[in-house]
């Protein structure tokens, strides 16, 4: 969804085992004219200069219907001068592939890993939300080489401590045939049901929801096929107990979470961060935002990452 991305932001593709992933980087002006006076003298071109040559910054989206990079979109656009910033569609959402198959937590897993070998040249640092941010953490537990630092959002499995938060609906209902569609439809594919799910459920106050946020979920949410992995989503097909792997975690961590973040209380994220003091190294609160206050509340959370990346 390139007409929602920041100035100097193009899009680029990787194909991974489930399909073609779309991801946002600075292609363009005024990225590619911040070349330092080495990069000069050396004749690099001004893609490399600006992307291959900076230390790569990954920004993952949550899950939900009409999820996509869009989320982190107000945010990354202060890093562009500093790092190559990395910023894709997960595969299910906005304009990556979208397969016709029951995802599962194992195709997350897969196909983020199958991102980060082929587009970063070192370990990254990564930044991510919600259920993401803890497929983030059981990818750092496996594959630790990969990574250097993590920032995360409010990071849940949904399940955590056996207590499953997310699920809304029944089983039967959204695995009913015709009824499945129904309720995606009537959920994330019309503009009032998008604009309330934000102002309702995702941000702390309602007045911060923009029209461009309500278009950028409904176009992703409108793209073909886009049920399957939203719908896996909200069946629960996605869920795990985060507490059962996150004592495990040994690379440098940093969590915030917004203090009016429903689904995942702030309770429930101090919980598991007590689980792991050593690598979970500040767990910061923040006031009156919900789930995704780089969204809400971008400058924030702009100025914490720029405190802790330093």
């Amino acid at each position: 969804m390139l007409k929602f991305q920041p100035p100097g932001f193009g899009h680029k593709v990787i194909h991974t085992s489930l399909g073609a992933m779309v991801y946002y980087t600075q292609t363009n002006v005024p990225w590619t004219l911040a070349l330092s006076p080495e990069f000069t003298r050396e004749g690099l071109s001004k893609d490399i200069a600006n992307t291959k040559d900076l230390p790569p910054l990954l920004f993952l989206h949550n899950f939900g219907g009409g999820a996509s990079a869009y989320e982190w979109s107000k945010v990354y656009p202060a890093f562009a001068s500093t790092y190559q910033i990395l910023a894709p569609d997960l595969i299910g959402w906005g304009e990556s592939a979208h397969p016709v198959r029951d995802y599962q937590i194992k195709d997350y897993l897969g196909t983020i890993a199958e991102f980060i070998i082929q587009t970063c040249h070192q370990p990254v640092t990564v930044v991510a939300s919600s259920l993401t941010a803890a497929f983030a953490i059981r990818l750092a537990i496996t594959q630790p080489n990969l990574f250097q630092r993590l920032f995360l959002v409010c990071p849940s499995g949904f399940d955590d401590f056996g207590q499953g938060i997310g699920r809304r609906l029944p089983l039967a209902a959204i695995n009913t045939p015709l009824l499945d569609d129904f309720i995606y439809i009537l959920g994330a594919k019309n503009e009032v049901a998008v604009r309330n799910f934000l102002q309702s459920f995702l941000f702390a106050k309602s007045q911060r929801v923009s029209q461009e946020m309500v278009e950028a979920y409904l176009t992703s949410a409108q793209q073909p096929n886009a049920k399957f992995a939203a719908l896996a989503f909200l069946q629960g097909d996605l869920y795990f107990d985060l507490s059962l792997y996150i004592q495990q975690l040994t690379i440098p961590t940093v969590v915030f979470w917004g203090e009016k973040a429903q689904f995942t209380n702030i309770k429930l994220g101090r919980r598991l961060a007590n689980l792991n003091p050593n690598a979970i190294q500040k767990f910061y609160p923040i006031a009156d935002a919900g789930i995704l206050p780089h969204l809400e509340i971008p400058e924030i959370v702009i100025g914490l990452l720029q405190r802790y990346l330093r």
